[in-house]
């Protein structure tokens, strides 16, 4: 069965590691979840030609966007996590019990004020150590 995009919420744990609460990011429009791995080139004259990789480190960053909030408690965690440098709990959650989460940086977070519209954020969250799937 296909999943909807409208289904996915990104969280923010506004509690401690030992007892975390799941805050979600209020006003939120768009989100993608990217992950990536390097690859080792292992190729040797044994090759017969062909290029040989072995697996390196992964990564994992999400970047999202939506309507600035004025009362929003996960949004200014992210923007207290941005300020101070700081490492935020971050989860991506489907409604259904899946989720990924951990830890990440924000490394982008501007603001779009425009004359004629809605006040809007998009912010990129960099991944740091794994990230966890749950099922």
């Amino acid at each position: 069965m296909a999943k909807k995009g409208i289904d996915f919420v990104i969280n923010v744990n506004t509690g401690t590691d030992a007892v975390p609460v799941w805050t979600q990011v209020g006003g939120q429009r768009g989100a993608s979840l990217s992950r990536s791995a390097d690859t080792f080139d292992a190729t040797t004259k044994d090759s017969l030609g062909w290029k040989e990789f072995e697996a390196g480190f992964k990564e994992w960053s999400i970047e999202a966007d939506g309507l600035v909030l004025t009362t929003d408690v996960a949004y200014t965690a992210l923007e207290t996590a941005y300020t101070t440098g700081a490492k935020v709990k971050v989860q991506i959650e489907d409604g259904s019990g899946s989720d990924y989460s951990g830890f990440a940086i924000v490394t982008d977070l501007p603001i779009d004020m425009p004359y004629d519209d809605l006040v809007t954020y998009s912010c990129t969250l960099q991944g740091t150590g794994a990230l966890e799937k749950s099922v």
